[in-house]
């Protein structure tokens, strides 16, 4: 026969456990586990055996162990979880990827009735179609307007009709009619809603970003950032490139305003003189580097063909000496 442990023995051995997973794991999910039961939460064990623990408990007895720890150990990057611990949530410490670890928490999702008094997550909708009822369970239709009609001595819903809004409170009557059509609106299991890493949390969304996301946010912070160099005239790596070549065009235009010559300058002048001349350079030049272009391919076919041989050298000629 197992001897019973007190709850003084229970604590102890749960405050071992959990300094024990804050010592081997710097990863944490933090997951809301309303409506999820205990033959689900074991499935979802399972599942994640292997790299990955789940540890629910009491809010105030985690935050109590978490403290205790950070004191002995000097670690304070664990206090941010105590902030996160409100509700009905649990703990997922895992080694693997944070990522694969949600999207395989997220698999076990069970189907539940609509019972009275919980708050719709979702828009429940009843389909049209047969409902099997016999005629006499017309009135459940009735309190709840929906459209209905006898169709060979059984009631049929003609419209869809949304039955519960989300964040609704589920009433008696709309419970009992999903019962007896056999509707289960719901699906329960653990939700992540925080993800803790290496003494950083952040939400779970930042988990499906992409490295293409990451490359369009860092390039749009770099193009604010050169924005506002520019704006205040503050020299940064990234208005960098543009600066200078503000400043040349601030150079250029006083050298076609001025005396001053410098090569560069001098080649504008003369476009500006004598636009013409660029005009016809252009094609003459596009027109040479067209006719080498096809030049060298021939040559290359030329290069390609074997020499034939001379009837001379063949050993006889088309006339005798």
């Amino acid at each position: 026969m197992a001897i019973k442990r007190t709850k003084a023995e229970k604590k102890i051995a749960y405050d071992k456990k959990l300094c024990q997973l804050l010592e081997e794991y710097s990863k944490v999910l933090i997951a809301v586990a309303d409506n999820v039961g205990s033959k689900q939460l074991q499935e979802i064990r399972k599942g994640l055996r292997g790299d990955s623990v789940v540890l629910m408990g009491k809010n105030t007895l985690i935050r109590r162990c978490i403290k205790v720890h950070s004191e002995k150990t000097g670690n304070k990057d664990y206090l941010e979880l105590s902030n996160l611990l409100i509700g009905n949530v649990g703990l997922i410490f895992t080694k693997g990827d944070l990522k694969e670890v949600r999207e395989e928490v997220a698999k076990y999702k069970v189907g539940a009735p609509a019972r009275v008094g919980l708050v719709a997550p979702v828009d429940v909708v009843v389909p049209p179609g047969n409902t099997g009822l016999d005629p006499s369970q017309t009135s459940f239709f009735q309190v709840l307007n929906i459209p209905t009609k006898i169709n060979k001595g059984t009631v049929e819903i003609i419209t869809p009709v949304e039955l519960i809004k989300k964040g609704d409170k589920v009433g008696s009557s709309e419970s009992a009619l999903l019962a007896k059509l056999g509707i289960r609106p719901f699906s329960y299991g653990l939700v992540i809603n925080n993800v803790y890493d290496s003494g950083s949390v952040f939400s779970p969304e930042v988990l499906d970003l992409t490295e293409e996301d990451l490359m369009d946010k860092f390039a749009s912070g770099v193009s604010m950032v050169a924005s506002l160099s520019l704006a205040i005239s503050y020299p940064t790596i990234a208005a960098a490139p543009h600066m200078f070549i503000n400043a040349y065009k601030n150079v250029l235009a006083i050298a076609v305003e001025t005396d001053y010559s410098y090569p560069h300058g001098d080649k504008i002048k003369e476009y500006l003189k004598d636009p013409s001349k660029f005009a016809v350079a252009a094609p003459a030049a596009a027109a040479a580097s067209g006719g080498a272009a096809a030049a060298a391919p021939k040559e290359e076919e030329k290069k390609d063909e074997p020499e034939e041989e001379s009837d001379g050298e063949m050993g006889f000629s088309l006339f005798d000496d």
